[in-house]
């Protein structure tokens, strides 16, 4: 275990390669009401693991995070858990990943799972896992980085957020010029052939270096 004056800065710009190595997964720290978010987050941790993704996550060992963490590791992966203190215990750290990283506090935690992920994967979840992936959204419209951002809409979990951002639109508060950018995927198995497609070529990623204060 380590804190964040100790994480490696050869770190800090793996978000700039071209080439797809990271996935932060957002999610809920319950498993919630239906089987099949557990059943996704199984399939989608197997599967960095076989293509060889590392898995950055928000290092707790319950819910969906629990879930896809240990789907990595059993599957031969490699798996980052970013933590803050006092969720230590309310989360119940995982132990067994081959980094964990405790911080001060929740901008911390964010900024570091930012740099150290290539793109980002937003599964069911609740104001947590919407308030991760609605930060990634606003920093990338605004033009701070163009690592990919991917909803995960296992039973149409994200539905009500796409029609709600499609308003948003239609009322004017989100202008011509800003469009939100995002990919939607139904099924695990679709995941990463999206991301690895939205991925950037690397002259394009040299403003992913730039967000270095916290969000």
């Amino acid at each position: 275990m380590r804190d964040e004056k100790s994480a490696d800065l050869a770190h800090r710009t793996r978000g700039s390669a071209s080439r797809l190595g990271s996935v932060c997964v957002y999610c809920g720290s319950s498993p919630g009401a239906d089987p099949a978010f557990a059943a996704a987050a199984e399939e989608l941790g197997r599967r960095f693991a076989e293509s060889e993704i590392e898995l950055v996550y928000g290092g707790g060992n319950i819910g969906l995070m629990g879930t896809v963490a240990r789907a990595t590791l059993d599957a031969g992966g490699r798996v980052t858990g970013i933590i803050p203190d006092f969720l230590k215990r309310a989360e119940r750290m995982l132990d067994d990943v081959q980094e964990l990283i405790v911080v001060p506090d929740m901008h911390t935690r964010k900024q570091l799972m930012f740099e150290r992920a290539d793109a980002f994967v937003a599964m069911p979840g609740g104001i947590g896992t919407l308030e991760e992936l609605i930060e990634q959204m606003t920093w990338a419209q605004l033009g701070r980085h163009r690592k990919p951002i991917l909803l995960l809409d296992i039973g149409g979990f994200w539905r009500p957020l796409l029609t709600l951002i499609g308003h948003m639109g239609d009322q004017g508060f989100i202008r011509p010029g800003l469009e939100l950018t995002y990919l939607v995927a139904e099924t695990p198995a679709d995941v990463l052939p999206m991301l690895e497609q939205a991925m950037p070529p690397p002259s394009e990623t040299a403003q992913d270096e730039l967000v270095t204060e916290r969000f």
